[in-house]
C-alpha cells in the first residue's frame, strides 16, 4: 500500500504555525509521506481563507488532491476540526479510509477584443465584477440570449458553497452544495424609469451559460475569490459550472444546515 502524501496550509498567526508543526510530526511519526508538491491531502489550518489559498495553490490536481479543514477562530464553512481535535484527526488521517464529498467550482473564461487570448479562472467562493470608474454597464446574456442590460455597482457570481459569503450580505439565496449551479448578484443595481434590471438573484443550473458583455469602453476589476485582478480590452466574461470539482476528506458527518445554523441563526 502507498503511502499516503499529506501537506499542510496555515494561516500564518502563531496558533495556526503551532498547529501546522505538531501535525506534521504526528503524520510523519505514523509514517506519512510530507510532500507539498504533490499531496494526496492538503489540511488547511486557519479558516476559510485559508482554505481558498490552499485551493488556488493546489487547483492543477484537484482530482488527486482533498482538502481538510481545522479552524483556529470561528467555526467556517469548509473547516470543520478544531484545534482540541487534532490528535484525533491525525489518527483518522494515518488508520481510516476516508469519504470524499464534491463540491462544485464556477468556471470563469475572460476573453479580450485583441482576438485569440483568452484567461480561464476558477472560484471556489465567488467571482465579482465592477467597473473601475464609474458604474458597471453589461449586457447580460442567459443561454446565448439577451436578457437584460445590468448598471449598478457590480455583479457577484457564486458557488453554492459560496453562497453563504458575499453573495449573502447581497440578499442572495443561501443554495445546498449539492446543487450543480451558480448565482448571479446585483451590487445597488440602479432601477428607474429609464433603466430596469431583474433586481433579484438569478440561479442557473449547470448546463446553462451567463455571459457579461461590456456596453461601454472601461477597465474591469474582477475578482476570484480572494484575488483582484484588473482586466482592459474586455470583450466578455463567461460563467457556467465548471467540469471540474473540489474533494473534501470526510471522517465524519459535517451537515451544511448545521453549519449555516450554527454560523448565522445559534445563540446558545
Amino acid at each position: 500500500m502507498e503511502k499516503i502524501k499529506f501537506a499542510i496550509t496555515s494561516k500564518g498567526n502563531q496558533i495556526s504555525n503551532t498547529l501546522m508543526q505538531k501535525m506534521k510530526t504526528y503524520l510523519l511519526d505514523f509514517h506519512l509521506e510530507y510532500d507539498e508538491n504533490q499531496p494526496d491531502i492538503v489540511v488547511s489550518v486557519g479558516g476559510d481563507g485559508t482554505l481558498l489559498y490552499a485551493f488556488h495553490r493546489y487547483r492543477n490536481r484537484l482530482d488527486k488532491t482533498a482538502f481538510i479543514g481545522v479552524h483556529t477562530g470561528h467555526l467556517g464553512f469548509y473547516a470543520d476540526w478544531t484545534p482540541d481535535e487534532i490528535e484525533k484527526l491525525v489518527i483518522a488521517i494515518a488508520k481510516t479510509p476516508y469519504q470524499t464529498v464534491e463540491y462544485p467550482l464556477l468556471e470563469v473564461i475572460i476573453r479580450y477584443t485583441n482576438g485569440g487570448r483568452e484567461a480561464r479562472y476558477l472560484a471556489l467562493n465567488e467571482c465579482t465584477v465592477k467597473s473601475v470608474e464609474g458604474s458597471l454597464v453589461m449586457d447580460v446574456e442567459i443561454k446565448g440570449q439577451r436578457f437584460e442590460t445590468f448598471r449598478g455597482d457590480g455583479l457577484c457570481v457564486s458557488t453554492p458553497s459560496g453562497s453563504t459569503a458575499y453573495n449573502k450580505s447581497l440578499g442572495g439565496a443561501i443554495l445546498h452544495p449539492s446543487l450543480q449551479a451558480i448565482q448571479i448578484a446585483e451590487m445597488a443595481s440602479i432601477n428607474n424609469r429609464v433603466f430596469r434590471t431583474i433586481g433579484s438573484p438569478l440561479v442557473l443550473p449547470g448546463h446553462h451559460t451567463a455571459l457579461l458583455k461590456p456596453v461601454n469602453d472601461a477597465d474591469f476589476q474582477i475578482t476570484i475569490d480572494h484575488l483582484t485582478l484588473l482586466h482592459k480590452d474586455v470583450k466578455s466574461i463567461q460563467f457556467r459550472v465548471a467540469s471540474e470539482k473540489i474533494r473534501f476528506a470526510r471522517f465524519r458527518a459535517f451537515p451544511f444546515w448545521q453549519r449555516v445554523r450554527d454560523s448565522f441563526v445559534c445563540d446558545d
